[in-house]
């Protein structure tokens, strides 16, 4: 017993020991502790982890890691927020080379930006780098954020102008997520402003296993507005609000402490965490080009959409964007970029929360002309669904898909727990037409539940002849699948694809549609 006792002491000290020489050789990457909201937006890359997780030679589980990397790849897929979060996390300052902005035409935009902001947007040779750096090598990414903004700023300002904050504190969005709703951080941090679960329930973000309000614009962006004015509150200076948001107010505090007391950001930023030391000089950066962005070059092109092109639906029974698509013909991509929210692309009715359906404007008099017959519709194929037992399926398998009839892309991607862009970008496809008997190449989500029914081996559906009367109605501006069969008394929407051979839901103007009259 003793003698146990002793190994168990040993054991107990070299796990002690490990523990502090890794804390010690290995620079941390976890965010601040007293943190609030988490301001750093990616991992390192894969391969930087790496290299640091071999000093001490340590082999990891192969294919436990390769689960990893796989997960890691569908979380940070998007390049253009990977790249944000490195512009500010490798942030050296040195000098740029860029003859198109001289220093004196920079500092005089920069003392008329100072005039009309509350921060201090003064010229110094770290921020003439940063602006120069983001104009040199970052332009293509720089042009794509302008469109977006065209979205995503109406949104913004109301609700800073609402809470008299002020609108330049869109900016941080870019900062925070390159303006990508569904962002996700190493440790959590969720949405267009990057919050942690807790600091999202403490300012009224609701997150369930359907709906994650961090990753609805305005929700999110009014949870923003309070906190930033919280943090104005304690330290009566955006500069130090802001610093506040990204690495915690007790960083910023001891920071202030180990200067010896300065309360200016630029004074105080050596004693910062690295990605806050630089996030402000990206903040100031990102304005200065938006601001002046005609003057560098850039254009402003038309979004895919607008604010004031869509409108809200309130959803009165569970519906999911694949329906909606359905119904209304508009993509369902689309669909998946207006209603963010929606984690697995379900909007759910719950007692006491009001869910709404954002739609292009062109779509919200039809749905809410037809609003009992969708509800009707939406109903019976729910009842319809089949509702086996669910099979575990590896995610580090590669599944080949055979297109049936009545298949479409967002029917495929939710039975795989995946987005309809990946399939697209999976399988080289440019649209959403499928073709029956078209394999598809598709890599499910860890962990991935498939049904029974999809796993065995299926009789190949006999399309039935079309029979009786026969019409040929040519397809109108507005139409979709479901407003034409609601024309014809006993046509459904599968009616009309078996009859003309349709696989998708997309029509087009013009084209010819066969349907039995009975």
């Amino acid at each position: 017993m003793a003698f146990r006792f002793y190994i168990l002491l040993i054991f107990l000290g070299f796990s002690v020991y490990l523990s502090q020489a890794q804390d010690a050789v290995i620079p941390s990457i976890e965010h601040p502790k007293d943190s609030i909201v988490d301001g750093e937006n990616l991992l390192p890359p894969i391969e930087a982890v790496a290299d640091s997780t071999n000093i001490k030679k340590l082999e990891d589980h192969e294919l436990a890691a390769s689960f990893d990397e796989k997960w890691f790849q569908e979380l940070y897929s998007n390049n253009l927020f990977d790249s944000i979060y490195k512009t500010v996390s490798e942030l050296d300052y040195k000098e740029v080379d860029y003859p198109e902005l001289p220093t004196d035409t920079l500092k005089a935009r920069l003392e008329a930006l100072n005039a009309r902001t509350p921060f201090n947007v003064e010229y110094n040779p770290s921020l003439e780098s940063v602006i120069k750096s983001y104009l040199k090598h970052r332009r293509d990414l720089i042009q794509r954020l302008l469109k977006l903004s065209d979205f995503y700023f109406p949104m913004f300002e109301r609700e800073l102008d609402n809470s008299n904050i002020p609108l330049e504190i869109k900016y941080l969005a870019i900062v925070e997520s390159a303006l990508k709703p569904r962002a996700k951080s190493r440790v959590g941090a969720t949405g267009l402003w990057q919050f942690m679960f807790s600091t999202g329930k403490m300012y009224g973000l609701d997150v369930s296993s359907y709906v994650d309000e961090r990753s609805d614009p305005i929700k999110s962006t009014k949870a923003a507005t309070k906190y930033l004015a919280k943090l104005y509150e304690i330290f009566g200076d955006w500069d130090l609000a802001l610093a506040a948001y990204n690495s915690g107010p007790g960083n910023v505090s001891k920071a202030i402490r180990r200067s010896g007391g300065y309360k200016n950001y630029w004074n105080i930023r050596h004693n910062l965490p690295r990605e806050t030391a630089g996030y402000l000089p990206a903040f100031l950066a990102n304005m200065y080009i938006f601001e002046y962005a005609e003057e560098h070059g850039f254009h402003k092109t038309k979004p895919e959409f607008r604010l004031v092109e869509t409108d809200t639906v309130l959803v009165k029974s569970m519906i999911t964007l694949d329906q909606v698509s359905e119904i209304t013909g508009t993509p369902v991509e689309q669909l998946q970029f207006l209603n963010p929210s929606y984690k697995l692309d379900i909007i759910p009715v719950i007692k006491g929360e009001n869910y709404y359906l954002r739609l292009p404007r062109e779509a919200v008099g039809t749905f809410v002309n037809n609003e009992e017959k969708i509800y009707a519709f939406v109903k019976e194929e729910f009842a319809k669904r089949e509702k086996p037992l669910p099979q575990f399926f590896n995610a580090n398998d590669r599944v080949r898909y055979k297109v049936r009839s009545g298949d479409y892309l967002g029917k495929i991607a939710r039975q795989y727990g995946v987005r309809v862009s990946q399939l697209k970008s999976w399988n080289g496809l440019r649209s959403n037409n499928l073709r029956i008997g078209q394999r598809l190449t598709i890599y499910p989500r860890k962990p991935y539940t498939q049904s029974v029914a999809s796993t065995t081996t299926k009789k190949t559906s006999i399309t039935k002849p079309i029979s009786g009367d026969v019409i040929i109605y040519t397809v109108k501006s507005g139409d979709s699948l479901w407003s034409i069969s609601q024309k014809f008394s006993g046509v459904s929407i599968q009616n009309i694809k078996d009859w003309n051979g349709i696989s998708g839901s997309k029509l087009k103007p013009g084209m010819k549609l066969k349907i039995s009259k009975g």
